[in-house]
This record gives structure tokens, C-alpha cells and sequence, in this order.
């Protein structure tokens, strides 16, 4: 039962990130009721980014991390996660964010 729970909770999880990142403008979306497969992001829709959603109170993050940077085929791989009555929080390696921190135009300094 617990299994279930838990697979509805992620579920749970990943439509609400969807619907927050669609509060700031993005068209995302849950992928594994589309695709059905393990592998694919957990949300879709952010250009260059595959997400490994997490929504749980106890969080390995590293092995979410090395989840999303096996998981992931194209782009940068992140984890969203929340604990209950928190807030979002996006972990990704510090290489990927400088990555993406380079190519943001808000970078004037530092080896290209």
C-alpha cells in the first residue's frame, strides 16, 4: 500500500510543479503519463533542462542528483524538490550551473 501511496504522492508532486512552472510563464508538463517509460524527465517543458521531480520529507539528494545525471539525454539534469509546507528548491552540480549560469548573459567574468 505504502508503494502506491507513495507512486500517487510523486504524481501529486510532479502536477504541481508543472502547474508552478506554468505560473511563471513555462508550458510544462508530467511526461510519464505521455510516455510511460523510466528515463524520461519527470516534467517536461523547460528547454534544456531534464527534471527529476521530488516530493518527499527524507531526500538523498545526491542519488536523486545521480539519478537525474544518469536519466538525463539531452541538457542539464536538475531535481526540483519540496518537503511538505516548504518551498521549491532546484539542485543541480555546481559544473551544470555554471553551465547554465554562462550562457544566462548574466555572467562578465570567468574562463569560457
Amino acid at each position: 500500500m505504502a508503494k502506491i501511496n507513495s507512486k500517487q504522492k510523486g504524481a501529486r508532486g510532479e502536477r504541481e510543479l508543472s502547474s508552478k512552472l506554468k505560473e511563471y510563464g513555462y508550458s510544462t508538463r508530467r511526461s510519464q503519463q505521455y510516455c510511460g517509460y523510466n528515463g524520461s524527465a519527470d516534467v517536461v517543458g523547460l528547454k534544456g533542462i531534464h527534471i527529476e521531480c521530488k516530493r518527499v520529507e527524507k531526500l538523498n539528494i545526491y542519488n536523486a542528483v545521480e539519478q537525474s545525471k544518469r536519466d538525463c539525454k539531452n541538457g542539464l539534469p536538475a531535481v526540483f524538490h519540496r518537503k511538505n509546507s516548504k518551498y521549491w528548491l532546484v539542485t543541480m552540480t555546481l559544473e551544470d550551473w555554471i553551465i547554465l549560469y554562462k550562457n544566462s548573459g548574466l555572467s562578465t567574468s570567468g574562463k569560457k
